[in-house]
């Protein structure tokens, strides 16, 4: 099938999360049962409904889609599981999308289940990180052999080239910190709720410099839903359908480096001047990149945001650190972003929190934080994924 033919043949019909918080002592299981069942009240469904199941599970903090299904008592026609980073969350919505295009499954719950405070391991870089034991020896992207050990050095490089490069500054970059913790005060949902600012941001200290503390995403346990079943089904659901209306697939190969868009010349990429060109979602959505109201976007460390808004285009490359200035991107600005607080301040979900908060700003569900006439939500990842959804 072609991608065209896949617009707005899917919709997201349910949404769901369990309480965020830290040191919840609760099982990964434990956690997606309560925002599977929060999913199923919102869309209006139950267990018996669902036969489809893709979970981005990422051992020994996630929930397994197989075990999930054992112990919820699901009969699935189809499940699948990836890895529990940000840059599989799209992914997974898109092939929800086309399983239930293709008659393959129903109704499908995609999600993930997070519990650092169950880990008896580490997973974020370091002496026994599980992920280390991959071949490349770096769970992200990062290679041991140039010093690169946890995500938050790669992303530590790609802000001190960004500095470099531009002229840019940490205080320029606590915009994005601030923005979101701004949106977090207005989010019940949200583990970070008290207001920053630049002078606290600066303060903070320093993790990997130049990143402080504040450029960095939240550790915590949690789990996110989101329900995705045909365009005819969903008419006949309890909410208003949101519609998956476009879809951009994960790119990957040797100009791609997970934390900046190719040609920023890191890892091995050749350096040259990036242009976003024409992005397949727009196309494939029928809209323009003007018309988006709402960007969310995956933002584990404060950097990516800028990446992502010049990767697709928002603002030139080398702009993005003026753009984020002045409320531009908080609600009531020009493009507000992450508007639940995001990976910053809400919670750490892999992105999932993100495409609950989509489907709840289209259905004007979002109160304090609602923005305004919004139509069209984009998740935009610094990977180059993407999905267009809408009313």
């Amino acid at each position: 099938m072609a991608g065209r033919e896949l617009k707005d043949k899917a919709a997201i019909v349910g949404v769901g999360n369990s309480v965020y918080g830290r040191r919840l002592n609760r099982s990964p299981i434990d956690l997606a049962a309560d925002a599977i069942r929060a999913a199923f009240a919102d869309a209006g469904m139950s267990r018996d409904d669902l036969d489809g199941l893709i979970v981005t599970f990422g051992s020994p903090i996630g929930a397994d889609a197989d075990t999930l299904a054992q112990v919820l008592g699901l009969r699935l026609r189809a499940y699948n599981q990836t890895w529990s980073h940000g840059r599989f969350t799209a992914s997974a919505v898109q092939w929800a999308a086309m399983m239930v295009s293709a008659g393959l499954a129903n109704a499908v719950a995609c999600l993930a289940a997070v519990s650092f405070s169950a880990m008896r391991r580490p997973m974020m870089g370091g002496a026994g990180d599980r992920e280390g034991a991959r071949e490349a020896g770096g769970g992200h992207g990062e290679d041991p052999v140039y010093g690169m050990t946890s995500p938050g050095a790669g992303a530590a490089l790609v802000a001190r080239r960004y500095f470099e490069r531009y002229g840019a500054t940490s205080r320029d970059l606590a915009a994005v910190a601030i923005a979101t913790r701004r949106h977090a005060s207005l989010n019940p949902s949200a583990i970070m709720r008290e207001p920053i600012t630049v002078d606290e941001h600066q303060r903070s200290r320093f993790i990997c410099e130049p990143l402080h503390l504040l450029d960095y995403c939240l550790i915590n346990d949690g789990a996110a839903c989101v329900i995705v079943t045909t365009a005819e089904r969903a008419r006949d659901l309890r909410k208003p359908p949101v519609y998956i209306g476009g879809m951009q697939a994960l790119p990957a190969g040797d100009q791609e480096f997970i934390w900046a868009y190719p040609g920023f010349g890191v890892g091995q990429q050749e350096v040259f001047n990036y242009a976003p060109g024409e992005q397949p979602v727009y196309r494939m959505a029928g809209i323009e990149r003007r018309d988006v109201d709402l960007l969310l976007t995956y933002d584990a460390f404060s950097i990516l945001v800028w990446m992502a808004l010049e990767r697709w285009g928002f603002c030139k490359p080398g702009e993005a650190a003026a753009f984020s200035q002045g409320g531009r991107i908080e609600i009531g600005g020009e493009l507000p972003v992450n508007t639940h607080g995001g990976l910053l301040s809400e919670a750490h979900i892999m992105g999932w929190n993100h495409q609950v908060e989509a489907v709840r700003q289209l259905r004007d569900e979002c109160g304090p934080r609602q923005v305004k006439d919004v139509k069209i939500v984009q998740w935009a990842n610094v990977y180059g994924d993407s999905l267009i959804y809408h009313r």
